[in-house]
């Protein structure tokens, strides 16, 4: 079941993105293939989805970019900033609030 994919939930993609950019600079691509990585291939994010994702919160001012290279390619290098390290301890306290009532809710008799 872990190699099946799953549909993120509105809302937590730019968690996920701000919680993997907080460890250090990285490119896009890598963005998804650590998303990939640490949940056993459960989470794939799609180009399509991610790339208007990393735009949006970097217009929001959550995340910094700048132009790198990785692979000898120009590739672009996302870093949080210091409004998005706040976002982040937000969207996480809320998200762990969520998850806590969804649980509870889950384990009801029935």
């Amino acid at each position: 079941m872990a190699s099946e994919k799953s549909d993120l939930l509105q809302g937590t993609l730019d968690l996920l993105i701000l919680k993997v950019v907080a460890v250090g600079p990285i490119h896009g691509y890598a963005v998804a293939q650590r998303l990939r990585q640490i949940s056993n291939d459960v989470l794939q994010v799609p180009p399509g989805s991610l790339y208007p994702a990393l735009h949006r919160l970097q217009k929001k001012g959550w995340l910094n970019a700048e132009w790198g290279e990785s692979n000898g390619r120009e590739a672009r290098f996302y870093k949080l900033s210091a409004q998005g390290r706040k976002r982040l301890a937000e969207e996480k306290i809320t998200w762990e609030r969520m998850a806590r009532a969804i649980s509870l809710v889950l384990r009801t008799a029935e």
